[in-house]
């Protein structure tokens, strides 16, 4: 099981990580600011396997790779939400992110609360209740195995 961040419709790319902290070098001195705005000990309290679920539109605003970077280098397993900003789902993929489309979830899950991804079938468990999300195509699921675009590029070359 994993723990569940819950976020609202509309979590812009400012509040996953503000525009300020885009001057620090790395992701890695980025990511201490993850969610600063909503919650400035997200980064001290979320753990590796942690997933975040949100509602509509996640990701909106700027199309800042940073966002779904500091996400995934704090070991957040996936995102799933109602719909995502296309500009983020695409940045999200192409890091080795999961981002997944699950709809009826938002009602059904807690912040704080447990729940169980398993990729491979699609499907997100609450309390025993299963959900059917959005199956990502072969080709998507094997570029995040491999860790993103680049590292899928870079081992089809090789």
């Amino acid at each position: 099981m994993n723990k569940v961040w819950k976020f609202h419709n509309d979590v812009d790319t400012d509040q996953i990580i503000a525009s300020q902290y885009l001057l620090l070098p790395d992701i890695e001195a980025m990511k201490q600011y993850t969610f600063e705005s909503l919650d400035p000990d997200f980064s001290k309290k979320a753990q590796p396997g942690d997933l975040i679920v949100a509602g509509e539109n996640f990701g909106c605003g700027s199309s800042r790779e940073q966002a779904p970077s500091v996400l995934k280098a704090l070991g957040i397993k996936a995102v799933i939400a109602k719909s995502f900003a296309r500009i983020f789902y695409r940045n999200s993929i192409n890091i080795g992110l999961p981002v997944i489309v699950c709809k009826e979830l938002y009602d059904y899950v807690e912040d704080g609360g447990e729940a169980e991804l398993d990729l491979s079938a699609g499907t997100v468990t609450v309390n025993g209740q299963v959900f059917s999300c959005t199956k990502l195509p072969e080709y998507m699921q094997n570029i995040l195995n491999a860790g993103g675009l680049i590292a899928s590029l870079n081992k089809e070359e090789a």
